[in-house]
């Protein structure tokens, strides 16, 4: 690793980022991030997706690290709402109730809170340095591919989200191939014939991202929730700083699963298709084995919320890592990311750190520093978010989808916008209904034009020989990785299906 270069693009990211723009922006990020975190049943990924829009009028720097700071700081918010009233604020979040709220019915509601918060700092500070250290020298590694190597990357990892992020792989494949099929849309840039326009001129440049996304995952998520009643009508222990404080034991019982929390979650969130869900599951998994005392956990162990909670926030941070280096999403919050730069007109790649250098230290910089700010947001001002959770969803929820609407629109002032939502609005909840995923269509939308282009663009060069994606060495290796995460999804549902015919037999 060269040193002095890395010396030189922190600095470049430290004078963006402490500009009083950059400060601002990064705690615009992180404040909104914390906001919906702590707010069951929103999430990071519909939040981005109705400020998209916002982005438009930014700089591509500041923009990126305002939907960055929102994606984290979700992580961080996410436990608020698992521990106090046993309802999960994102999904990564999900496993800490099982902990959390045990600890808050017996009066540790403070303890858990800060221990989520340190453990969530220590994960994120250590999958920062670990997306320092290696996305460098993946993006030089990166330089030496060319059009089918580009393609086999994102074909791997279009598979991996879908066979390896989910419970039901074959339905998120179908998604995924809904999703290319989506990209299609549009100008054909090679013979200039119109595809699935169907006479409408705004299609002729593709379906809006933001349209898209806000209406398979914003809408569908207030519908969902509009039922609930509102959490002011939950019993919450008030939270104050004394009771906060660890006792020595709890300290002794917490800082080797947050670092077994840390690497796990540094591991999986470096690959794609996994990310921050599977590495808390994961991490609770490996704690639980680990323990001398497994019956404690699900009683209010609070290992089972310092691992889980290290591992969600340094995958998030590591996820980072194939987005800005390789320019391939690990899930469908960076392939929003990756929508961002795109519409912006910048590459994301290899290329990146050389073409806006700007850009990609200024955002490596703010996770720093967002995440300091996230400690000093979750643990002093503890009290506030605890106030956020006796909003009432009649005012929330109706304030949303005016948003929501008047965004889509300020993007293209076209009220086929609008339309757009509405119809995948429709989709979203219908797919809801039939436990469809909405992630592998984004990440199919964001990819499938790539892919195309890098498909084509390889069997021009090989005169229209096939052969040609397997004759080059890393390409052949990628693709060899696709066959072999098939073959093992292939097997690992059929020993599923063999297992659940025995047991009517056996009964």
């Amino acid at each position: 690793m060269d040193f002095s270069q890395l010396y030189d693009g922190l600095a470049l990211g430290a004078a963006l980022v402490f500009s009083p723009e950059g400060l601002f922006y990064c705690f615009l990020g992180v404040f909104l991030g914390t906001f919906i975190g702590v707010l069951p049943g929103i999430g990071p990924m519909a939040t981005i997706a109705m400020l998209i829009p916002i982005s438009f009028h930014l700089e591509p720097a500041f923009a990126l690290i305002t939907l960055a700071g929102i994606y984290y700081g979700a992580s961080y918010g996410g436990s608020t709402a698992s521990i106090l009233l046993n309802l999960p604020g994102t999904s990564s979040s999900a496993v800490t109730v099982l902990d959390g709220y045990p600890m808050a019915r017996q009066g540790r509601a403070g303890v858990a809170l800060f221990i989520t918060a340190i453990a969530s700092f220590i994960g994120s500070m250590v999958g920062l340095v670990a997306l320092v250290i290696a996305a460098q020298p993946l993006a030089k590694l990166a330089i030496e591919f060319s059009a089918p190597e580009y393609f086999s990357l994102m074909l791997l990892g279009l598979l991996a989200f879908a066979l390896l992020g989910g419970q039901r792989p074959f339905r998120a494949l179908a998604m995924m191939s809904f999703g290319l099929l989506l990209g299609l849309v549009g100008i054909d840039i090679n013979s200039g014939q119109s595809r699935y326009v169907f006479g409408i001129p705004q299609f002729y440049e593709g379906l809006s991202l933001v349209a898209l996304a806000m209406g398979l995952f914003g809408l569908p998520e207030i519908f969902q929730n509009s039922g609930n009643s509102s959490p002011k009508d939950q019993n919450m222990q008030k939270v104050t700083l004394r009771s906060m404080l660890p006792t020595r034991e709890d300290w002794r019982r917490s800082w080797m699963p947050m670092l077994r929390g840390t690497g796990i979650g540094s591991l999986f969130g470096a690959l794609p298709g996994t990310g921050g869900v599977i590495a808390s599951f994961m991490s609770y998994t490996v704690e639980k084995r680990v323990s001398k005392e497994p019956e404690r956990f699900g009683k209010g162990a609070i290992e089972g919320i310092a691992s889980p909670e290290a591992a969600n926030n340094a995958a998030v941070q590591t996820g980072f890592i194939p987005t800005l280096s390789l320019g391939v999403p690990g899930d469908a919050v960076m392939a929003l990311m990756l929508g961002v730069l795109m519409i912006h007109g910048i590459a994301p790649g290899p290329n990146l750190a050389n073409e806006a250098p700007d850009l990609f230290w200024g955002v490596i910089v703010s996770f720093a520093v967002g995440n300091v700010m996230l400690v000093i947001l979750n643990i002093p001002l503890i009290g506030l978010w605890v106030r956020v959770l006796r909003i009432p969803y009649n005012i929330l929820f109706p304030t949303i989808v005016l948003l929501v609407l008047v965004g889509v629109y300020s993007v293209n002032y076209s009220v086929v916008d609008i339309f757009v939502v509405m119809a995948f609005g429709v989709i979203g909840v219908l797919m809801r209904m039939m436990r469809f995923e909405a992630a592998p269509v984004i990440l199919g939308c964001v990819l499938g034009p790539l892919m195309e282009e890098n498909y084509r663009r390889a069997l021009v060069l090989a005169d229209g020989d096939f052969m040609h994606f397997v004759e080059r060495p890393i390409s052949a290796v990628l693709l060899m990785f696709c066959a072999a995460l098939v073959v093992f999804s292939v097997y690992c549902n059929v020993r599923i299906w063999a297992a659940r015919r025995k047991k009517p037999a056996a009964a």
